[in-house]
């Protein structure tokens, strides 16, 4: 699988426990989850710079 890929996941992982802690009514956790999405969102858009990539170069 690709980095950017793992990246992705990982970041998403590492969200979780501040996004139960978040739920619970911790205002800190809520802020470390923005913050966490916006890393998500670019590294989604990284990925999909790379399957843009993959597509046009026609596979690996």
């Amino acid at each position: 699988m690709s980095d950017n890929f793992d990246k992705l996941i990982s970041i998403l992982d590492a969200a979780r426990d501040d996004v139960e802690k978040a739920e619970g009514g911790n205002k800190a956790a809520t802020s470390r989850v923005r913050k966490a999405m916006q890393e998500l969102k670019a590294a989604a858009q990284d990925v999909r710079k790379e399957m843009l990539e993959l597509r046009d170069a026609g596979g690996k």
